[in-house]
């Protein structure tokens, strides 16, 4: 039987094949603790203890065949949380938490919030353990993704409100007496023309329907759901998205014309425009 350290770097050459060393390393860690049912710490401190991981070369397949790591263990770290992803809902992404910590620093307590588009619960679950006595709504058109977020949500946070709806519809017809502080959204953004820039752990498993818009109207979503926003948001609620960076004058164009003011834009971590913000305007309603 292999240690743990051996097994550790056969995920590692294994990885390497597509990955870049750091990135490669991660992965082979995080199934290394998920599959091994071992703590970083118990790797750290014991790395030579024998350790059986009987599905090692099925994992070994699914890697060099780009299936996402958090896929492979069945989860995805965000924030200060594990949650539950498979196929048909997107994997959460560092950036993402950037929105939802600008979100919480904005609202108030009792704060009324809808996450639109909200796939995994990633954005839902988390503003409701980070804004006191809040009340959260989470809707998506997928029911696949639905059953996971509710899943999610039963562990980190069981009182988000799960709902089944399409974001180009007139959904603010289903939250009729419900006026909100502030709607979020991470809808799809990606032109349909860009994915042959992107991996194929991306293009190959998780959900187009979470990630491409087609290149002639990329921000039908955001219009969509900005529209929307009109019938739902209280007087100064504020709609927050996070945005593709070659769009953000598009965005901000757009967001001004369906009458929404105070437009903010902010980078993320990696230095690009990811994230804005806008309020609605009285006069426009």
């Amino acid at each position: 039987m292999a240690t743990r350290r051996e097994i550790f770097l056969q995920l590692v050459a294994v990885a390497s094949e597509l990955y870049p060393e750091v990135e490669a390393r991660q992965i082979a860690e995080m199934i290394l603790l998920a599959k091994g049912g071992i703590s970083r710490n118990d790797f750290l401190i014991e790395p030579n203890i024998e350790l059986e991981i009987t599905d090692l070369d099925a994992i070994f397949a699914e890697l060099r065949a780009w299936r996402p790591v958090q896929y492979i263990v069945g989860r995805a770290e965000f924030m200060d949380m594990e949650l539950a992803v498979g196929e048909g809902v997107l994997i959460p992404r560092p950036e993402t938490e950037e929105l939802v910590e600008w979100v919480a620093r904005d609202m108030e307590r009792g704060a009324k919030i809808i996450d639109v588009c909200t796939g995994s619960g990633c954005i839902a679950i988390a503003l409701k353990r980070l804004v006191r006595d809040s009340e959260v709504w989470a809707m998506d058109i997928s029911s696949e993704a639905l059953a996971i977020a509710r899943k999610n949500g039963a562990e980190y946070a069981p009182d988000v409100h799960f709902v089944e709806g399409d974001a180009l519809s007139d959904f603010s017809a289903r939250f009729q007496g419900v006026a909100f502080d502030a709607i979020v959204s991470t809808p799809p953004y990606i032109p349909s023309s860009d994915r042959s820039l992107m991996r194929p752990n991306v293009t190959a498993h998780e959900p187009d329907i979470a990630l491409f818009v087609e290149d002639s109207d990329p921000l039908v979503f955001y219009r969509a759901i900005a529209r929307n926003g009109h019938k739902m948001l209280k007087n100064d609620g504020r709609l927050y998205f996070e945005i593709y960076e070659s769009l953000v004058e598009e965005m901000e164009a757009m967001l001004e014309h369906e009458g929404y003011v105070d437009v903010v834009v902010k980078e993320d971590f990696r230095g690009k425009p990811r994230m804005i913000c806008a309020r609605v305007s009285s006069t426009m309603r």
